[in-house]
Order: C-alpha cells, then structure tokens, then sequence
C-alpha cells in the first residue's frame, strides 16, 4: 500500500507504508494541545524551542489565516497561536532558533518575492519581519536557492547558516548564510560534482560540531544516491563524511531526512528513513546510525521494522536528540504497536528511546485507542526542556493522514531539571545567558568549577559572563533546592 503524504506535492519523498511493533509500557505522556486548524495544522518538522521566559515555541505548516502559525505553549502548559502573519511568508517547515537576544529566527517554504521562501524574525511576543526572500529579482532560476525545509544554525561567530532544498547553481538545493542584518551569501550548490556524488536536496537541520565546522545532511545524491552527510566551513568548503547506500541493499541506510547531531563523545548520531538491512536479509524501514567524525566510520545501530509487524516503529524522519541520561530520543512516523496482530495503521508512529550501544526501547505507540486522542504521524524531532520533560508534535491530517490536524504532547521520563547556556561556546569575557526552569534564589553559577558573577533576570533566566580562568566543560547553577548542571559542556574559546 502506498500514502502519498502532502508534501510530495512539493517534490518530496513518497513513503511507502507496510508492517509496524510492540511497545513497552509508555512512560507520563500528556497531550498538550490539539490543533483544529485555527490555531494551526500540521506542526512542522523542527524540534519545539525554550525561549528565555521559560516558554516553549514551535510552528505549523498550515491553518491561521495566511499558510503556518507560530505558537507557543507557557511553563504551565497555556497554549497560544502568537500569530499566522509571517510578513509575506508561508508554510514554514523548520522549528525556530534563538539568538541570545531573545529574537526567534526560521524559514518558510513558499513566500517571498517569488514564492520560494523567506529568512524571517519574531519578537517573543509574536512580530515577525521578513530577513530574506530567496530568487529576488533580477535573479533568474534561483541560484541563491529556494524553498528551505531544514532548521538554521546560528553558529558562533553569530552568523545564521542553512539550507535551501532546490534552486543554486544546479537547481539541487545549497548551503547559504545569513547575517542577523539580513546580508546573505550562498556557500556551496549541490550537484556541482559529476551524479551528484556531493548529494541534492538538502531537508534536514544544520548542526555545529565542536570542531567549529558545520554538519548537515543531503536527502539525495552521494555515489549510492542514497544521500550525504556533509560537512562544510563557516567559509563554505564542504566534505562530504559519508555517501548512503554505499553497502549492498543499503545496508547502511537511505534518505536521511532529519540532519545529525553531535553526541557528547564527539560522535555524529543521526536516522535515515528508509533502509538498512534486517536478519532474513530484507530490508528495514530505516537506521539510526553512529559516525566517527574524523575517520567517516558508520555503525548501524539499529534496524527499524526488526519486530513482527513493525511494532518498533518505522521511518524515522525526525532528528535524534541526546537527553541529559546520556541515552537518545526520537520518533518514527509509522509502525508501532497500533500495528500489533497485523492491523497494519498507516499512520501511527512511536517515541523511542536508544543507548549508545544500539539498545531501543518503545517509550510510547501512537494511536492505540479510537480516535487517536494521542494524534499520530509524528514527523518532526523531539526536543528537552530545562525541566527535564521531552516535548514533541504529530502531524495528524495535516501531513497525509485522514482525519486531525496534529498535536503537541510532552514525554516525562523522570530526568532531572537542568540548565542550558545561549550560546554554548563563547571567549573569555562574552555574556551568556543561562536558561532553566526555576532559577530563583541562586545562590553560585560556575564554569567548569570557575566561578563567575552573574544575575537572575527572571525565574527561567540567569545573565552571566564567562569568567577569566575558565576552562571547557559544564556550568552549574547551585539553587535552594540543589544543583542545577547544562546538558552540554560549555566550550571556552
């Protein structure tokens, strides 16, 4: 059988559906909001962001009154559709970024000068102002790119980096940056190697590595034209880390839709969404797959569609995300334990959780009970908040199934409160801001056990400077109740 998802009408991939698996007991899971339309439609691909006042921010590809919405849900969980007006753009795939200012940055996928997409900005409390418009005139065919799918990057010399997944130079999507101003520069077109060997179509969200160097992923192209992983300079030299189908079957995995991320042992992690190869020597309904940054090494750590019907879930389209016990998270847009007894759902999907070593766990199986009040289809990447909770969105209808416009639900798992930094790198001397879930009364905040002066702005905020004498490593904030400590190392420069 075949589900021909909306997007395709874009030019995106076609999934095809089959079996799906058996899921553990689910942990707290808590609906949060379901959109009718009105208040959005489809939630985009992007993870959900935390925004300086504690609130999470997230976006639709439909509904409101002009193609997408802006929304946000509070720290008690209020939801609120901030706006539908994003200053001439329209369905805007990718999820938001935050600079340290508190501005909101993303893209849409129609709109603009020409319709191909727009760079834009919002205020916290829902303004938003178109930054770039792709193909303006007198550009013809697009050669700065159009239509941008995958989230931006803001990397640390404070420059926004991003993708456009058609249009450049050969009409197969580039890599540009953007100035918080607005000035754009078009870094690398893909397909300007013979067959694409460089890949095409880039969907997926951009990473910053540690080594300073940007990772993205490329749907298409590569040797096996099974899609890339790149990496490319803030200058615009790109490598390519690892062509996909380059095993026999693709072994090794295709079409990886959601870009990487760095784990914290220097380790890229990252799914493809179809491929792979299962123990009778058929093939998966996708990977989760390791590389070694440095050598292009790929492990497979797992196969989806490994348990009778697919109850562990199948085609992951959403990017991991590490969670502060060291272990993995993300969905699969099918499969699941809806799947169970061969009712075979063709749009369920599931929460899953996977260790370092390549053990999964089902957290959660969509769509179980009548109607799907837990919605179903969940496309997009998981996201952890300060409080420890994992929050996330199906996209219901709205990406191609039958009935429902999606939802955003929140994932407990008993983790701890933590602390995160804006930026996560910095020089001696530059402001950071601390973001948390209650940061009141905080009494020390230390960098790698060097401490630094700081002041609490609000509950969720705290403004600090990196200290002299500091060193890489992680920051702690000591409040009344005890220890808080950031999910990633903070590097100094």
């Amino acid at each position: 059988m075949q589900k021909l998802k909306w997007y395709r009408i874009l030019g995106m991939p076609l999934v095809l559906c089959g079996a799906a698996a058996m899921a553990l007991p689910a942990q707290t899971f808590t609906t949060l909001e379901s959109f009718d339309g009105t208040n959005g439609a489809g939630p985009a691909w992007g993870a959900l962001l935390q925004g300086l006042n504690g609130s999470l921010y997230g976006t639709t590809l439909l509904g409101g009154t002009s193609g997408g919405t802006v929304f946000t849900i509070s720290r008690t969980n209020a939801f609120t559709s901030l706006t539908s007006n994003l200053d001439g753009g329209s369905q805007p795939f990718s999820g938001l970024v935050l600079a340290p200012s508190g501005e909101l940055y993303s893209t849409t996928y129609f709109g603009g000068p020409h319709s191909a997409g727009e760079v834009f900005k919002m205020s916290a409390s829902g303004a938003a102002t178109a930054l770039y418009g792709f193909c303006p005139s007198p550009q013809t065919n697009c050669p700065d790119g159009e239509n941008p799918v995958g989230a931006l990057v803001l990397a640390t010399n404070g420059d926004l980096y991003g993708t456009a997944t058609f249009g450049g130079a050969n009409g197969s999507g580039t890599v540009f940056k953007l100035t918080l101003s607005g000035t754009y520069t078009t870094l690398y077109s893909f397909c300007s190697q013979a067959n694409c060997a460089d890949g095409s179509q880039p969907e997926g969200g951009l990473m910053q590595a540690n080594n300073g160097r940007i990772y993205g992923t490329a749907n298409g192209g590569g040797t096996g034209q099974g899609g890339t992983v790149f990496e490319i300079t803030p200058g615009g030299t790109l490598g390519i880390v690892h062509e996909f189908c380059s095993l026999t079957n693709c072994a090794d995995g295709t079409s990886p839709i959601g870009g990487p991320i760095q784990g914290t042992d220097g380790n890229l992690y990252g799914t493809t969404v179809f491929g792979g190869t299962l123990p009778g020597g058929q093939s998966g309904s996708g990977t989760i797959y390791k590389i070694d940054p440095t050598t292009g090494g790929l492990t497979t750590l797992y196969v989806f569609c490994s348990q009778p019907y697919c109850t562990d879930g199948e085609f992951p389209f959403g990017a991991l995300v590490e969670g502060t016990d060291g272990n993995f998270y993300g969905t699969t847009e099918s499969g699941g334990a809806a799947n169970a007894g061969g009712s075979y759902s063709l749009t369920a999907g599931t929460v899953f959780r996977i260790t370092p070593e390549g053990v999964l766990t089902t957290l959660h199986s969509f769509c179980t009970q009548s109607g799907c009040p837990d919605g179903f289809d969940p496309e997009g990447t998981l996201a952890q908040s300060t409080n420890g909770s994992f929050y996330g969105a199906t996209c219901g209808g709205a990406c191609g199934g039958t009935s429902g416009d999606g939802t955003v639900f929140e994932l407990s798992m008993g983790l701890h409160p933590f602390v995160r930094t804006l930026p996560m790198a910095g020089e001696v001397g530059e402001q950071v801001r601390i973001l948390g879930t209650d940061l009141t009364g905080a009494t020390s905040v230390t960098f790698d056990g060097t401490a630094a002066t700081f002041t609490v702005t609000a509950p969720t905020l705290i403004t600090t400077t990196v200290p002299a004498g500091a060193t890489t490593g992680k920051v702690k904030v000591v409040i009344p109740q005890g220890t808080l400590t950031s999910d990633v190392a903070f590097r100094v420069e």
